[in-house]
Order: structure tokens, then C-alpha cells, then sequence
């Protein structure tokens, strides 16, 4: 080895982060990258927030736009973020905004379940955004405080009175942290659209003020809707997606499928409506019941010969399908949630 390279080390050369100076030193671990994908992920967070206040029962109505300015205002009809003191001498609005690891998803008598599991999604966001401003209806008052690269301007402060609830967060992305910071209409249109089908409940206002640009995303028909919505151009063997919910292990499962008579195969899976595109133990499990449902039926109906089975490749030739389960505390990996890994999803769906 190089001597030359060794250098000194001693106390001296460990170097603590302190707040959320180490979203910004290494956003990647964070968000999962610093380009348009990291950008639209800020959104993702703020977004799947007041989705989990819709699936707690407490939110029907979310408002996102894209200001001309290019900040982004996401605004929720739920409970509002608490903002009384915290025992550790701050707004737990604050606290919420501007510390790792701290938010109402790790009470389980806040939320059953949640898609923003690791509690660092809005700190991140204000961490990464060069302002952020964040109003509370709630308690009969409009509270109010602001943020510079994290850092609070001041105090919360009371700034009207409301019979309403709800949280409205403004925020303006760093463009020194990243590579761009216009956001895309058709990448977020395409994600509320989704989180609307998720949430039959829901109903997504989406609104682009740099081009004029509106939508309303609401679907009674939930994922089934969904199953249709992607076989638009296709041409379906059966009319209506075959539709199956229930629960099982505490896990909330609810599935649409429908074949086709193309050859490809599309299974969009969800986790507290957040998307898995790398699969996971929920889609292990599904693939594994398609292909034992089929094989068992066609085994007692005699339509296969000689004990001749059908692959899994097989059963899901021409296959739309969603899958969506609700689950408390999921296992990720990585907090971009890309991918399940707790085991218990696999049982339930299967």
C-alpha cells in the first residue's frame, strides 16, 4: 500500500452531519438520484403524504400545482400537521420538516398504513429545496413557517382562523443539487393517474400554471378501471377484469386482471400505493397462485393430458394485471421503495 496516501487519522477526521446536511452531501442515498427521476421523487414525497391521510380516512381531495415560478404546491384536505410542542422543545411541525426519522408514520395509532414509511420524506424535501413553505389548517388556525435549504426563517406562526384542515407545502427545488429542476407534466400526470386509480376515494387536482395545463383525476371503478385503462388499445378476451380483494396476515389485498389475445405480460404492483417496478415478495406470491390456480383447475377439469402442467410463463401470456395490497411497516429496498422484501406479503397473496 501507498504510504504517501495514509494521511492523519484520528478524532479529528470523523465528520458528523448535523440536521440535513447529509440529504444534501449525499442525496442519492435519499431520493435515488440527482436527475429528473430525483427531481419528480420530491413531488413523490410531498404527493404520497397527503395520500396516507386518504387512506387513513381523513383526506379526499389533493391539489398539485406546478406554479410559474417553478415551485410546486401540494395541498390536502386531511388533518393538517400537528404543530404543538414537541417534548424535544420544538413545533412538531418543525420537527417534522426538518429532522430525519420523524413524523406521525412510526405511531401506528396515526396511520395502519403508510407509503412514507421511513419518515424522511418531507425533511428531505425541504432539505433539498432552496425554500419551502409550509401552512397548517387545523385547531381553528392557520399556522405558518418557512424554510431556507432546510433551515426554518423562524418560529411557527399563527396567521389567521379557519374552520378547515389541511397542509399546503410549497417548495422550490435546489438547482445546485440538481441537474434540472423543470418538471415534467407528463411524468407526474402519469403518477397521479395512477395513485387516483389506487384510491377510488381520491380525487387528484393537477394543474400546470406555466402552460395552462388541467386535470381531475377520479375513478370509482379502482383498479379494475385501471386494468381497463391500460387494455385500451388491446383487444380483451372477457368484457370485465376479473376482480378479487380480501385480507389476509393483516395485509389488505386487492387485485384486477384480465387477458388479452396480445402475448405480452404487464403486472403493475403496489405497496400503500406506492409502486414496486421491481416487483417483490407480492408478486412472488401472485405468479405463484396464477400458476397453481390455473393448473389445479385444468388438472380437475381434464384439459391437460399426461400430467402436463403449465409454466409460469405460460399462465401469464397476455396477462394486464394490478396488484395492490396495504400493509403496515412494509420492508423496501432502499428507501426509493422499488422493491418489497417482507416476507409476510408473499403468504398473504398467495
Amino acid at each position: 500500500m501507498d504510504g504517501n496516501n495514509s494521511g492523519d487519522y484520528g478524532a479529528d477526521s470523523i465528520v458528523v452531519l448535523e440536521g440535513l446536511e447529509a440529504v444534501r452531501k449525499r442525496p442519492g442515498m435519499y431520493i435515488g438520484s440527482t436527475d429528473t427521476r430525483g427531481l419528480h421523487h420530491l413531488v413523490y414525497e410531498v404527493v404520497d403524504n397527503s395520500i396516507d391521510e386518504a387512506m387513513a380516512g381523513f383526506a379526499d381531495m389533493i391539489y398539485v400545482v406546478i406554479n410559474e415560478d417553478g415551485s410546486c404546491t401540494v395541498t390536502d384536505d386531511g388533518r393538517g400537521i400537528p404543530t404543538g410542542m414537541h417534548e424535544k422543545g420544538k413545533s412538531a411541525l418543525e420537527l417534522a420538516l426538518t429532522e430525519l426519522h420523524a413524523g406521525g408514520k412510526f405511531n401506528s395509532n396515526s396511520y395502519k398504513v403508510s407509503g412514507g414509511l421511513h419518515g424522511v420524506g418531507v425533511s428531505v424535501v425541504n432539505g433539498l429545496s432552496t425554500k419551502l413553505e409550509a401552512i397548517v389548517k387545523r385547531e381553528g388556525k392557520i399556522f405558518r413557517q418557512s424554510y431556507k435549504i432546510g433551515v426554518p426563517d423562524g418560529p411557527v406562526e399563527v396567521i389567521g382562523e379557519t374552520e378547515e384542515t389541511g397542509t399546503k407545502i410549497t417548495f422550490y427545488p435546489d438547482p445546485t443539487i440538481f441537474e434540472t429542476v423543470e418538471f415534467d407534466y407528463t411524468t407526474l400526470q402519469n403518477r397521479f393517474r395512477n395513485q387516483a386509480f389506487l384510491n377510488r376515494q381520491v380525487t387528484i387536482d393537477f394543474e400546470d400554471r406555466r402552460t395552462g395545463q388541467k386535470e381531475r383525476f377520479h375513478y370509482d371503478g379502482g383498479v379494475s378501471e385501471f386494468v381497463k385503462y391500460l387494455n385500451a388499445a388491446k383487444t380483451p378476451l372477457y368484457p370485465e377484469p376479473i376482480y378479487i380483494a380480501g385480507q389476509r396476515n393483516g395485509v389488505d389485498v386487492e387485485m384486477a386482471l384480465q387477458y388479452t389475445d396480445g402475448y405480452n405480460e404487464i403486472v403493475g404492483s403496489f405497496v400503500n400505493t406506492i409502486n414496486t417496478p421491481e416487483g417483490g415478495t407480492h408478486v412472488a406470491g401472485f405468479r405463484t397462485a396464477l400458476t397453481k390456480t390455473i393448473n389445479d383447475y385444468a388438472k380437475a377439469n381434464n384439459l391437460v393430458k399426461n400430467g402436463r402442467t403449465f409454466s409460469g410463463e405460460d399462465t401469464r401470456e397476455g396477462l394486464t394485471a394490478i396488484l395492490s395490497i396495504k400493509m403496515p411497516e412494509p420492508q423496501f429496498e432502499g428507501q426509493t421503495k422499488a422493491k418489497l422484501g417482507s416476507s409476510v406479503a408473499q403468504s398473504a397473496v398467495s
